[in-house]
């Protein structure tokens, strides 16, 4: 069974920093692209940033020049890190994964979700 457990959100004010983590565990053969959404009340889930497996990024607009994506593939771990946060970046964040289990399976998986929440 493929886990992604989130840590390192919380409560900032603007303009301050926070760095996610997204960490796999389980049988997992090789990772594709791995990335970051947010939903924020009332909203819909929305792509923040995403990394492939030869470290190739894409950011949306409204993160681009704050936010940076990355992986430690020993690690099995993505981060994003989060500089010049906004209110507007209130939301749950969550990782996702789509991996290969074996040659020929691939699967992609959600983590649980972590809050950030910024203040005014």
């Amino acid at each position: 069974q493929v886990q992604l457990v989130e840590s390192g959100g919380g409560l900032v004010q603007a303009g301050e920093s926070l760095r996610l983590s997204c960490a796999a565990s389980g049988r997992i053969f090789s990772f594709n692209v791995m990335g970051w959404y947010r939903q924020a009340p009332g909203k819909q889930r929305e792509l923040v940033a995403y990394i492939t497996s030869g470290g190739s990024t894409n950011y949306a607009d409204f993160v681009k020049g704050r936010f940076t994506i990355s992986r430690d593939n020993a690690k099995s771990t993505m981060y994003l890190q989060m500089n010049s946060l906004k209110p507007e970046d209130t939301a749950v964040y969550y990782c996702a994964a789509d991996v290969a289990l074996r040659i020929g399976v691939q699967a992609a998986y959600w983590g649980q979700g972590t809050q950030v929440t910024v203040s005014s």
